[in-house]
């Protein structure tokens, strides 16, 4: 499964390595792409929104939206 979140007040590289890190204490994270504003999971089952919402907005950030994306296929 994977995921995109969009987030606003994100806006220094600070503010991206708080998110990465605080995206460690979630379980079934696989890989995290962060980014200035946006953040790209990939997830081992079911993600849990609702955890990955409290995790970014506890940082002070406001989640936009949280959207699945399009399984990748591995390069061949």
């Amino acid at each position: 499964m994977r995921l995109e979140i969009l987030i606003n007040g994100m806006v220094s590289v600070h503010a991206k390595s708080a998110v990465f890190q605080a995206l460690t204490a979630v379980e079934g994270i696989a890989r995290a792409e962060v980014e200035l504003g946006r953040v790209e999971l990939e997830l081992d089952g079911e993600p849990n929104e609702g955890a990955l919402r409290d995790v970014i907005e506890s940082l002070g950030f406001t989640v936009r939206v949280i959207r699945r994306l399009p399984r990748a296929l591995p390069l061949i």
